[in-house]
């Protein structure tokens, strides 16, 4: 598993949205056929729905529970140009080995909107002590001053046990002819 962080490191994903973390758990992610890659480029008209995330592991006996948090850590707020990510979707109490449908949506989905460049797409997966208890949930007003890291303090969950993230850039308008 070692390997897999090497992706996370070079893309900045370590240090600008996470800390180093052991990887502890597995997980898929895909909108419509395209299975998201570390790094791998996604169109935003291909990642306007909610993306199928399945959390591996586990016996169905497991009561392991998890957090998946998806940020934008390259559209930062006005107010706060170096700090902030754009927060873009916050899903509590998925059991392990089920898919992101099963768990509690407190901020809903928004697809990737990259104003100008390239934007990452970060998805950090963090495993619960038991069912959550939100001591800091973000209302959908401040989506532009949003900490990854902030959040996981503030609900006591850590240090990430996964994450991946994509790369996806404004598409060009279509010409009117």
């Amino acid at each position: 598993m070692a390997r897999s962080m090497e992706p996370l490191v070079v893309g900045k994903v370590i240090g600008d949205v996470l800390d180093m973390f052991t990887p502890a758990a597995e997980f898929t992610v895909q909108y419509g056929p395209k299975h998201v890659a570390n790094g791998c480029a996604i169109k935003p008209s291909a990642a306007v729905d909610k993306p199928i995330i399945q959390i591996s592991g586990g016996s169905h006996a497991s009561t392991n529970l998890y957090t998946l948090v998806m940020v934008d850590p390259d559209a930062p707020s006005p107010s706060e140009p170096t700090l902030r990510e754009w927060l873009h979707w916050i899903v509590v109490d998925i059991p392990e080995g089920s898919d992101v449908t099963k768990g509690k949506e407190l901020v809903a989905y928004m697809g990737p909107q990259p104003p100008t460049g390239i934007h990452r797409y970060v998805f950090a997966l963090f495993k619960q002590d038991g069912m959550m208890v939100v001591e800091s949930r973000p209302p959908d007003t401040a989506r532009g001053n949003f900490s990854t890291r902030q959040f996981a303090a503030c609900n006591g969950l850590g240090l990430p046990v996964a994450a991946q993230y994509f790369n996806s850039q404004k598409e060009p308008a279509k010409k009117k002819r």
